[in-house]
């Protein structure tokens, strides 16, 4: 298998973020949206994750994106401000190739550089065995979970949620606060 590049995304990734994203808006339940955005929409919320100082960061292989990552705010209050959320998405016929495991822990890397102590997962459908085992894999534990919490294609869906400590985590006071 040819090898996989993992970089900051750019501006001409988002047609492909966004027909990434799309199948899993349209097909899958990690994802609770039901309407596929256009890639304007994409472009903007990217721009905003870049913005706020939050990485979003892109698998590549043979030239193809193949699977992308961003960490966003938790929460928007201020004492929520040390707390990243993330997100993975991978494309539908590359699944199973280690493109997960090696955005994860890139996105990890990021983040901790950016002085964020905690990353929250809300992982779609309790069943989702792939994401949750991909978390766990990179040190995030299951610390609840919110049954039937949302509904589409036609039943009840759970979240699930997952957390894992950047840098020194809980154990020292951040540098800035």
């Amino acid at each position: 298998m040819p090898p996989l590049l993992i970089r900051d995304s750019r501006d001409d990734d988002v047609a492909a973020i966004t027909r990434i994203y799309g199948h899993h808006v349209l097909h899958g339940l990690a994802s609770f949206e039901e309407k596929a955005p256009a890639t304007e929409e994409m472009a903007r919320r990217r721009a905003a994750y870049l913005a706020g100082g939050y990485p979003y960061i892109v698998a590549e292989r043979s030239g193809r994106l193949v699977g992308y990552a961003y960490a966003a705010a938790y929460r928007v209050r201020p004492a929520y401000r040390f707390a990243v959320e993330n997100s993975i998405y991978i494309d539908h016929e590359d699944r199973g190739g280690g493109i997960g495991s090696a955005l994860l822990p890139a996105l990890i890397e990021r983040c901790t550089a950016r002085g964020f102590r905690q990353m929250i997962a809300v992982i779609g459908d309790s069943a989702n065995a792939a994401s949750i085992g991909l978390h766990a894999k990179f040190g995030f534990r299951t610390v609840g979970t919110f049954t039937a919490i949302g509904w589409k294609h036609g039943r009840w869906v759970d979240s699930v949620l997952m957390q894992r400590a950047l840098g020194d985590g809980d154990e020292s006071a951040p540098a800035a606060t």
